[in-house]
């Protein structure tokens, strides 16, 4: 992968990702997503978020810039006092 692409489809290309895995990519940037936006609605900073949850707002940051996969604990911890759950729902009901 030393190699510069120009064009998005090739670099996909060359990372060999199955449907599942791109999949598994897609529904944790949408709950990163998510999470961003509630902390936003619930007018909080990372640092306020920080104190709610004794999670730390260097952890936070790297969760919200998706450099660390949040584990569901984490987010629940997080996701709590603004008010917020996981929940499992069919894909059908997600479009």
């Amino acid at each position: 992968m030393g190699e510069k692409f120009t064009e998005w489809k090739d670099f996909e290309k060359e990372l060999n990702i199955t449907p599942e895995q791109e999949m598994e990519i897609r529904l944790e940037m949408d709950i990163i997503k998510a999470t961003i936006e509630a902390r936003r609605r619930s007018n909080l900073t990372q640092r306020d978020l920080s104190k709610k949850t004794g999670i730390t707002q260097s952890v936070i940051a790297r969760i919200e810039k998706c450099v660390n996969s949040p584990q569901t604990n984490t987010l629940i911890k997080l996701l709590y006092p603004m008010g917020y759950t996981l929940k499992v729902v069919p894909l059908d009901e997600m479009k």
